[in-house]
């Protein structure tokens, strides 16, 4: 629990216990209650390293509209065109997986639970989330959402033919215009530039 924690996930409530609430939900109007689990795996990495990672019923919340569901991510043809472009204007190329992703992003759902044994001496207590907790419906529309916020605040725009390849103006050491690349697959970036490390590093800001 300490990474969800250091990412503020979760609001407590105080003054309110779990059952009291079952019992009167004026007490956090529109808010539903959904449950959470652990879930363990081994990653075949060579080290076999161990991974943990707290999980959202998402099947108890409430059906949202689609397009609160719905993330895109970048197409085959895209990421091989992206190559090609790199290959033929002498650019590097950067990619990164962004740990915990998801719980970068605010929570769009009003949604509450008890907490579990994971929360320490939390235990039993009223949880509201403020993230986009693994798991729930909303999580990768609402992570795409603030991706996409982070790069406009970069000045890459969306590409029209493919919205998860980013695109910017910039020169080279000979002050020939070319375009900087950022694709993107849920949490998984490519940067084609020049310089991909300082734009890694702008995302991690």
């Amino acid at each position: 629990m300490k990474k969800i924690n250091s990412l503020q996930a979760f609001e407590k409530v105080e003054g309110i216990t779990p059952d009291g609430l079952r019992k009167d939900a004026t007490k956090l109007p529109g808010h539903a209650e959904v449950g959470l689990h652990m879930i363990f795996d081994v990653k075949m990495d060579g080290n076999f390293t161990r991974k943990a990672r707290l999980v959202a019923n998402g099947n108890e919340t409430p059906t949202i509209p689609k397009y609160d569901r719905y993330a895109s991510v970048v197409s085959r043809e895209s990421v091989r065109i992206g190559f090609l472009y790199a290959a033929l204007n002498d650019l590097d190329i950067l990619s990164c997986d962004i740990s915990n992703a998801y719980l970068n992003a605010p929570c769009t759902e009003k949604l509450w639970t008890e907490a579990g044994a994971e929360f320490g001496s939390d235990k039993g207590a009223v949880m509201i989330f403020k993230k986009a907790v693994y798991g729930l419906q909303s999580a990768g529309s609402s992570w795409h959402a603030t991706l996409a916020k982070t790069l406009t605040d970069m000045g890459f725009t969306p590409s029209r033919a493919d919205q998860d390849v980013w695109l910017k103006e910039s020169k080279n050491e000979k002050g020939e215009l070319y375009h900087e690349w950022i694709i993107c697959y849920v949490d998984d970036i490519l940067a084609i530039s020049k310089k991909p490390k300082d734009i890694m590093d702008q995302i991690g800001k």
